[in-house]
């Protein structure tokens, strides 16, 4: 494939400015709605070849999303299209001012492998919404579910309105040496500075969605039963690879040990005895990552969990305690299935700490008080 004619291509397609009625727009976000339910079950056995995600896994935390997404802009479409009047400075009068919504052009979406589906048709929805045309990178690392969106995309868009570049890093550095007219990019860090170097040599507009290390932090408040069931389902959802999954636990000295034995109930109630024997584990995404981390899990304290099977690249939902911010595991992100906690005794030792560390994608306040609640929002910094 020619990238460059490519991308010419589509620029031609978009000067025509056939993609800017709404009516058009509207088509395309039907016509990919309809696709995806029809294609279902494949895209169902491509995350489940790619990352063995359950046939529920898949669709809740992909496909079921995917969809309510294009329901949301086919109904909102045409109001967010439409001129919006604002006031007019004096200095202008007697003229009307009005803010008018325009598409970029030719985008690049750069999906990464962990929400292989969702991460590429989201980004893909908003700019179809949005009146552009887009060519979309799916990640070599997850090649069932790209080639799943490969053959979807070709059956339903011409591909000088939207296309698919399968491939590796060779299509990623040939896509990145020419100039789209926005990039959005989700995955790792260093990547991402490779992304937006790249964009800066043609001054575009780029969204990058990253990592980091997103805490999850427990006061003696809790209700210890309920919060660890829910750290347990939003860690060990796909294996920890996930990129605002909590990274790690900061809780209260007083209820450490309650709260272990709460999350080892929770997570013998969601993947039972034994986790390797669980058909629906999903599974670490290559032998690389797999090996990493183990590494890191290396002389520390392992209280739950621990065991893996090489051969089908699993990992059991593994807890550890005696955990500092010197440890091994707390220099990195995690992005696998490893919870480590750190205990404290005082809230405002815990919030001058993470003042001192990059600032987290996301963060997790467990408690019922609303002045710790307060307390904690209003003193640290977090998000995209």
């Amino acid at each position: 494939m020619d990238i460059s004619k490519l991308i010419q291509s589509q620029r031609v397609f978009f000067n025509s400015d056939v993609t800017k009625d709404v009516r058009f727009r509207t088509d395309a976000l039907e016509r990919l709605y309809d696709a995806i339910v029809m294609n279902e079950e494949d895209i169902l056995k491509a995350l489940k070849e790619d990352l063995n995600k359950s046939s529920f896994e898949g669709y809740m935390s992909e496909i079921g999303m995917v969809r309510d997404e294009i329901r949301h802009f086919i109904k909102h479409m045409k109001r967010w299209s439409k001129p919006k009047r604002v006031p007019t400075p004096l200095a202008q009068f007697p003229s009307k001012s009005y803010i008018m919504a325009e598409p970029y052009g030719v985008v690049l979406i750069m999906a990464p492998w962990n929400y292989p589906f969702q991460l590429c048709i989201e980004p893909l929805i908003g700019a179809i919404g949005a009146g552009n045309c887009a060519v979309i990178k799916p990640s070599a690392y997850a090649p069932a579910t790209s080639k799943i969106i490969a053959q979807i995309i070709e059956k339903i868009y011409p591909s000088d309105y939207i296309a698919v570049v399968e491939g590796g890093r060779k299509e990623n550095s040939e896509l990145l040496e020419n100039r789209f007219d926005y990039i959005f990019f989700t995955g790792s860090t260093n990547v991402g500075k490779t992304v937006m170097e790249a964009a800066s040599k043609h001054l575009t507009p780029i969204s990058l969605e990253l990592g980091g290390k997103s805490p999850a932090i427990i006061d003696k408040s809790a209700n210890i039963p309920l919060f660890a069931k829910r750290i347990a389902f939003g860690k060990y959802l796909n294996a920890g690879q996930t990129c605002v999954a909590p990274d790690y636990v900061l809780v209260h000295e007083s209820i450490k040990n309650e709260f272990v034995e709460a999350l080892k109930i929770s997570i013998k109630d969601f993947f039972g005895n034994n986790p390797l024997l669980n058909d629906n584990l999903p599974k670490i995404i290559n032998e690389k990552h797999f090996l990493r981390l183990l590494d890191l899990m290396k002389n520390e304290k392992i209280v739950i969990g621990g065991r893996n099977d090489k051969t089908r690249l699993l990992i059991e939902p593994t807890v550890m305690t005696d955990i500092t911010y010197d440890s091994a595991i707390m220099q990195e992100e995690i992005f696998g299935p490893i919870l480590p906690i750190l205990a404290y005794n005082d809230i405002n030792d815990v919030i001058s700490d993470l003042k001192t560390r990059e600032k987290p994608l996301a963060l997790y306040i467990f408690s019922t008080n609303s002045y710790i609640q307060k307390k904690i929002t209003n003193s640290l910094s977090y998000g995209g």
